[in-house]
């Protein structure tokens, strides 16, 4: 009698332990906004001629029930496109629900959705402007859900598995694919096709996403998120900047059109360490001269690798260099400097920091 009790009492106190684990599962987030992780193609061999946003956020978390073993999901859906239609509204809508969403003491982290050819961007936008050490995390993938050995389920799950770790917290925005982790200042898509497509080429990634645990292994440096000096939840557009590519002979008026345009800032993508052409150079000389507000001007580096800095010639003409920022991360960080300041030397100094 005496053992039947006990071992009733251990159900009893085992069953306990197992609903408290239950309801103390971490809250999770999942915002989707399509792409090709929310793609179907006509055929599993299908990998390349698909519709992107054709599933929802609820119907990937919903086919993925390993989910429910790793975190209490949420699931928004902001948007359902692929990757090359989001716009500055989709980023602005985006930054305000998350940081209303981590606001909630309750919420572990957050897992975006999103197609991988602008992946890094909206990572970045992000990094810059949620206000919480809570994880931030962006996943996708390169084959569409009908796909023969679809990356796109694994993807999420390790997105989640990242965004309900507490070691993730206080290191930004993060990209997550392949099981391994990014920081998204420095990730970037590489390849067109492969899996493997995020790198930070000579950076290296921050950690792996493996079947035991997330393991990182270093921690960003740069100013991001709750160091962050950029508020974006009451704007509803930011400031004009478009990029131009450098090349042999370049046409100035491509310049000169952007200028006419009114646009608030340029980033160049410059030849080697952000180097521009006497062509460049002698339209940004004459811009100077002339009357009314001039763009801020940036150079960054068409290689896709390495620092562009400070050098005489170009303090001279006024062209701030991006560091290790690639050309379409420079044009976010310009978009959110110019939300703060016009003052060259105060934008100057944002790009050492950021």
């Amino acid at each position: 009698m005496h053992l039947t009790k006990w071992i009733l009492a251990c159900a009893l106190i085992l069953s306990g332990a197992n609903a408290y684990a239950a309801a103390e599962k971490p809250l999770v987030w999942v915002f989707s906004t399509g792409g090709t992780i929310s793609g179907a193609g006509s055929s599993p061999t299908d990998l390349s001629n698909y519709k992107s946003g054709t599933l929802t956020g609820e119907d990937l978390v919903k086919s993925l029930p390993q989910l429910a073993d790793v975190a209490e999901i949420k699931v928004e859906q902001v948007t359902n496109v692929s990757s090359g239609d989001i716009m500055i509204e989709h980023w602005l809508t985006l930054s305000r629900r998350i940081n209303e969403t981590l606001a909630d003491p309750k919420v572990a982290g957050v897992v975006i959705t999103h197609g991988t050819n602008t992946l890094e961007e909206t990572a970045y936008f992000l990094n810059l402007t949620v206000k919480s050490d809570r994880p931030v995390v962006i996943i996708g993938s390169m084959r569409p859900s009908t796909a023969i050995s679809a990356d796109g389920p694994l993807n999420l799950l390790n997105g989640v598995r990242v965004a309900a770790s507490p070691d993730a917290r206080g290191k930004g925005a993060l990209i997550v694919l392949n099981d391994e982790i990014n920081t998204a200042r420095d990730g970037t898509k590489t390849n067109t096709y492969r899996v493997e497509t995020f790198r930070a080429p000579e950076l290296g990634i921050l950690g792996y996403v493996d079947e035991d645990k997330v393991a990182f292994y270093r921690t960003p440096t740069k100013r991001h998120t709750i160091n962050s000096e950029f508020d974006v939840r009451a704007l509803r557009e930011l400031p004009a900047v478009d990029i131009l590519l450098s090349y042999i002979q370049p046409r100035k008026e491509m310049f000169e059109a952007l200028v006419k345009a009114g646009d608030k800032g340029i980033v160049f993508a410059g030849t080697g360490a952000g180097g521009l052409s006497q062509i460049e150079k002698d339209a940004i000389k004459t811009m100077s001269m002339g009357k009314g507000p001039k763009p801020i001007l940036v150079r960054s580096s068409r290689t896709g690798n390495g620092r562009v800095y400070a050098t005489t010639q170009y303090d001279e003409i006024g062209v701030i260099p991006a560091d290790s920022l690639n050309a379409q991360k420079a044009r976010i960080l310009l978009m959110l400097a110019l939300t703060k300041t016009s003052d060259p030397t105060e934008i100057r100094r944002i790009f050492s920091e950021y």
